[in-house]
């Protein structure tokens, strides 16, 4: 399978280097990317083949990834209107709808439209995908073979849907470090110095994810297990409720998602 990287930026970087772990060669991949640096980095880094511009040799894959930012993806894909045959295009740019790139690319309909989020920079991101009719089985696995170079995958049967990832897991990492700063902020309030406040919360959360993730058992059930009647935990969780703070996580995931339809509106006005 020969892949191509429309754009060279962390998310591309991310997927290459993912790829290659996997055991790809690096003949099969190649990138398009604007800046020189950027190119420079990919060929020594990777040994990919990095070109400033689209050209024969770069349109010849299987699979075409859009991994440029949304408010440049229509000027970036407008030398390939017209020119694609059988590749699956797969776009990584967040609010775009699929008719909307479609459109750009001459009508194109091999589109798969794929939300990872910024964990897989490390190799542990998880990344929702949604494919058009026009996608074949093999086209979909094609397309989830180059996600999962970065973490776990997830199918949707809606594209509407993909706002809905985007709120939960595309900007969710934000709303763990968030909570991650408050726990240090916390800590520090309490006496502790910054690094072992900071420890504390990190190990905390990245304990409590794994222990939830090798578990079967749903995360309030792990919650119960943890709060014990009338004690530390129950206090805190108690003032959590107090607070509103299940409607106020909800809240913002739904403030995430209806910018995100917004988003995908107005970026896709011609």
């Amino acid at each position: 399978m020969k892949i191509t990287f429309l754009g060279g930026g962390n998310m591309a970087v991310a997927l290459i280097g993912g790829l290659l772990k996997q055991g790809f060669k690096a003949a099969d991949v190649q990138a398009i990317e604007l800046s020189a640096e950027g190119r420079s980095k990919l060929e020594t880094g990777f040994g990919v083949r990095a070109v400033e511009q689209l050209d024969d040799q770069a349109l010849a894959c299987d699979v075409l990834v859009l991994a440029v930012k949304p408010q440049q993806l229509k000027a970036a894909v407008a030398p390939m209107a017209g020119r694609l045959t059988n590749q699956v295009v797969v776009s990584i740019a967040a609010g775009l709808r699929l008719a909307d790139i479609g459109r750009w690319l001459g009508g194109y309909d091999g589109l798969v439209r794929a939300m990872p989020n910024t964990p897989a920079l490390i190799g542990a991101g998880i990344t929702g995908l949604f494919a058009n009719p026009g996608v074949s089985l093999a086209g979909r696995e094609a397309a989830e073979q180059v996600l999962a170079a970065v973490g776990s995958t997830v199918w949707v049967d809606d594209e509407a849907k993909i706002d809905s990832v985007t709120a939960v897991s595309g900007s969710g990492p934000a709303y763990v470090f968030h909570f991650i700063e408050c726990l240090q902020a916390a800590g520090e309030s309490m006496g502790f110095d910054a690094a072992t406040a900071r420890k504390l919360g990190i190990d905390t959360v990245l304990g409590a994810a794994k222990l939830a993730a090798a578990s079967d058992e749903s995360p309030a059930v792990l919650r119960e297990r943890v709060t014990s009647k009338g004690g530390t935990t129950a206090a805190a969780l108690a003032s959590f409720a107090a607070d509103g703070f299940p409607a106020i996580v909800e809240r913002a995931v739904l403030a995430a998602e209806a910018r995100g339809r917004e988003l995908g509106e107005q970026l896709g006005r011609d």
